[in-house]
């Protein structure tokens, strides 16, 4: 089975190929695409929690990093892993992959990133579980420890 793993730079997108990694028998999924999608004119920066160092270059960086990053998180489990970057609207974009590919699975995060997530991140998982010619599995962040009061 091909696997898609969409990134948008998050830690929360490092999350979810964790999560993929912690259940997924390594014997059945046979290929990986990393996915990262570049969004044409861009006025939000491509979100870049997981370099290693500040970063400080262009969208197509940061993505190329996004994806570098969470590929690595797959290295010695098994499958082939593929990195792409893709540009355009990264909901249909994740979707055109899925079928371009034949994925029996797409691998997606919801939340993470501050004040956009549930207009960003939310909308492109929800459009992925809607639209995506096979099952979506979407990973929540983890809850947040509530602040106790005195």
């Amino acid at each position: 089975m091909h696997v898609i793993v969409a990134t948008d730079g998050s830690r929360q997108s490092l999350a979810a190929a964790k999560h993929l990694k912690s259940f997924a028998d390594p014997t059945k999924v046979t290929e990986i695409s990393v996915v990262a999608v570049i969004r044409p004119l861009a006025s939000v920066a491509f979100a870049d929690d997981l370099a290693e160092d500040g970063f400080d270059g262009s969208f197509r960086d940061a993505a190329q990093s996004a994806v570098d990053a969470i590929a690595a998180v797959f290295d010695g489990w098994g499958p082939k892993v593929n990195k792409r970057i893709r540009s355009g609207s990264a909901a249909n974009e994740i979707i055109k992959a899925a079928k371009q590919y034949d994925a029996g699975l797409v691998v997606v995060a919801a939340g993470g990133r501050g004040l956009s997530d549930s207009v960003l991140v939310g909308s492109t998982a929800q459009r992925v579980q809607h639209y995506a010619p096979c099952p979506v599995l979407v990973v929540r962040p983890a809850p947040k420890p509530r602040k106790r009061r005195s």
